[in-house]
């Protein structure tokens, strides 16, 4: 890979994981209704579960759902069933690190997993795979452009788990934070939408 190529590969990553998705407004909700350190797992999952997600698809993984659509199909269901029951525990969260309806931040492991069903993510995986490999070398290409999201993506992650932890002592009035609540919810519910059309 030459040295412009990594070049637009890194910014593509940059651009691609910084911009509002369903991983960026869930991390920063759990950063206001959790804290950072709490949220830490989710940012741990979500790099760890993406990058291997790019490493895959790299391999092969991305071709085979092109290949068989139903399978794509159950693939775009799922991440819009999840999505919305994700937006509805955001939504419906009322209280600072409390709360029935979303009482425990997303674990790394379930962060990690929700990687295979976001829709953004595999756009941005698609896209890179396809634009980025270098034809004849599948594994290195893989392992490179994966490294670079994963490089790119934990700090970026960060970063708005850490906006949203400085939102905490604004957001501690109850009427502010449901508001806030109920925002991230429907924001993130609204992802859905490109992914169905």
């Amino acid at each position: 890979m030459s040295f412009e190529t990594f070049i637009g590969l890194f910014t593509f990553a940059f651009v691609a994981t910084a911009t509002p998705g369903p991983n960026n407004l869930m991390v920063m909700a759990s950063g206001v209704n959790f804290g950072f350190r709490r949220t830490v797992p989710h940012v741990l999952g979500i790099t760890g579960g993406f990058t291997l997600l790019v490493a895959l698809i790299g391999l092969g993984l991305g071709s085979l759902l092109t290949a068989y659509p139903a399978a794509h199909f159950a693939l775009k269901i799922a991440g819009g069933a999840y999505l919305l029951y994700l937006a509805w525990r955001i939504g419906t969260s009322r209280q600072v690190g409390k709360g029935s309806a979303a009482s425990e931040p997303l674990s790394a492991l379930g962060a990690a997993a929700f990687q295979w069903v976001n829709p953004k993510g595999w756009m941005m995986a698609v896209t890179a795979t396809s634009l980025y490999a270098v034809p004849g070398r599948p594994f290195t290409s893989a392992a490179i452009v994966a490294l670079v999201f994963g490089a790119v993506c934990l700090p970026i992650v960060s970063v708005w788990a850490g906006f949203g932890t400085k939102l905490r002592d604004f957001l501690s009035d109850p009427k502010r934070l449901k508001l806030f609540n109920m925002t991230m919810g429907v924001l993130l519910a609204l992802t859905t939408i490109p992914m169905m059309l």
